[in-house]
């Protein structure tokens, strides 16, 4: 099983496999912004963490050091050292699929 982080409508996933090519590199630590608040879901430590985006719109996390996910609304989480694939919870309506929003 793999290892997985959730925080609120954010989903990380640890990979255990190289990243996929076709990434573009992130110029910021956030990675979701809370459509009601206002408030990111973003990592602490631009030291230990790099982003890229996927053609899919998932976005991958390079870490490299102890960082923490923070978010004003929820606990901090501590995530280690791996290659990570964040994924927005989506929501199911009959006949539609939407990203959840904070």
């Amino acid at each position: 099983m793999s290892e997985q982080y959730r925080q609120g409508d954010v989903l990380i996933i640890k990979t255990g496999s190289p990243m996929p090519d076709k990434l573009k590199a992130r110029t910021d630590l956030t990675v979701a912004y809370g459509e009601a608040t206002g408030h990111r879901h973003r990592f602490s430590d631009e030291s230990a963490v790099a982003l890229f985006d996927a053609p899919d719109g998932d976005i991958y996390a390079e870490v490299t050091g102890d960082t923490s996910l923070v978010h004003e609304e929820h606990a901090a989480i501590t995530i280690t050292p791996g290659i990570y694939r964040i994924r927005r919870q989506r929501e199911y309506t009959p006949g539609e699929i939407k990203r959840v929003e904070d």
